[in-house]
């Protein structure tokens, strides 16, 4: 096994946008992260992922909306004040956001399932990517996420699906040690 690859993927962390410090990653290398992206295993060549990306001024101005459409679409009774402090703060140490669509292709054979598996695979590469690149990163999927409301904000259709919200930055420091919580034994039989 290729021990370089193997190192990659055992230190892929999640780090939250608060532990991000605010220095900006190049467009380009958003663009090499995207790049890898696209190389997702796809049944049927769907190739359902779709990215929006903010960067620059946008990011701050994605968080502010996101804060108001949870606002906006949220039962005064439902509401929590904090909830929509940390959506308008979330990106503010983060370099880049990207939301993560799935398209929905147009074969029927294809299981919704599966497209957002390949979807999910095009975010693992560019995960990988971002940590042989020493860079932070975060899936996020609270607030508005999957709502009708976010799928509109976003431009989506109907049978499209928003899958979260991708932070990318730097952090300082050493990423925490990785754990896992289940020995590999308990989650795999052999036949």
């Amino acid at each position: 096994m290729d021990q370089h690859l193997a190192k990659i993927i055992t230190n892929r962390r999640t780090v939250k946008p608060a532990g991000m410090n605010g220095q900006k990653i190049p467009d380009e290398t958003i663009q090499q992260l995207l790049a890898l992206a696209d190389w997702a295993p796809t049944h049927g060549y769907t190739e359902p992922w779709y990215f929006i990306v903010y960067s620059g001024d946008k990011v701050k101005q994605f968080c502010a909306d996101h804060a108001e459409l949870y606002k906006a679409h949220t039962p005064a009774d439902r509401f929590i004040p904090g909830n929509y402090e940390k959506l308008q703060q979330q990106g503010d140490l983060a370099s880049h956001v990207i939301a993560i669509c799935m398209k929905r292709g147009d074969n029927p054979k294809i299981p919704e399932i599966e497209e957002i598996a390949a979807v999910s695979c095009a975010v693992q590469n560019m995960w990988l990517g971002a940590t042989a690149l020493q860079l932070a990163a975060y899936w996020g999927s609270g607030g508005m996420t999957y709502t009708m409301a976010m799928q509109a904000y976003l431009g989506l259709r109907e049978q499209d699906k928003v899958l979260g919200f991708f932070y990318l930055g730097y952090a300082d420091g050493d990423l925490p040690e990785g754990r896992r919580i289940k020995p590999l034994v308990e989650k795999v039989k052999w036949m």
